[in-house]
């Protein structure tokens, strides 16, 4: 199982917002730079975040986006969530009808647990999370670079 762009550039770009967090509105141009993304792709991106009330867009000379509310406030599950979809492994462990092996399939038990082990790490971890871990991993490595 893997996440699409979408969803790894998703949480790139919202951590870029975390860490720039009550400096006013960040252009996509800013971080589409420093996280090395498409302007375009970034902005269906933020398209969605936006509809999924993760991030508010400002307009004119001041323009760009910020987080809706505080990094401490918003976790990894909700971004993946809002731009990949269902965590489900197969269409089943939503979708039960779908099949008609459901009531005996001893498979969808594992695919089950799979999605609820993934939903509980991302929902474990918040923006702030992500941004101490960042700062702390970046620290580290400028240290070594004087060395």
């Amino acid at each position: 199982m893997r996440l699409s762009t979408k969803g790894r550039y998703g949480s790139r770009a919202m951590l870029e917002l975390a860490l720039r967090y009550g400096n006013g509105p960040v252009l996509v141009r800013d971080i589409s730079k420093a996280q090395d993304i498409s302007g375009k792709y970034l902005e269906r991106i933020f398209f969605t975040l936006k509809n999924a009330g993760l991030v508010k867009s400002q307009r004119g000379t001041k323009g760009g986006y910020i987080l809706a509310k505080p990094a401490a406030e918003i976790k990894l599950i909700q971004i993946i969530k809002a731009l990949e979809g269902s965590l489900a492994p197969v269409e089943c462990v939503d979708e039960p009808l779908v099949c008609k092996r459901n009531g005996v399939c001893v498979t969808r038990e594992i695919w089950e647990k799979i999605k609820y082990a993934i939903e509980e790490i991302l929902s474990s971890v918040t923006l702030d999370d992500l941004v101490r871990q960042y700062r702390r991993k970046n620290k580290c490595q400028m240290k070594m670079y004087y060395i």
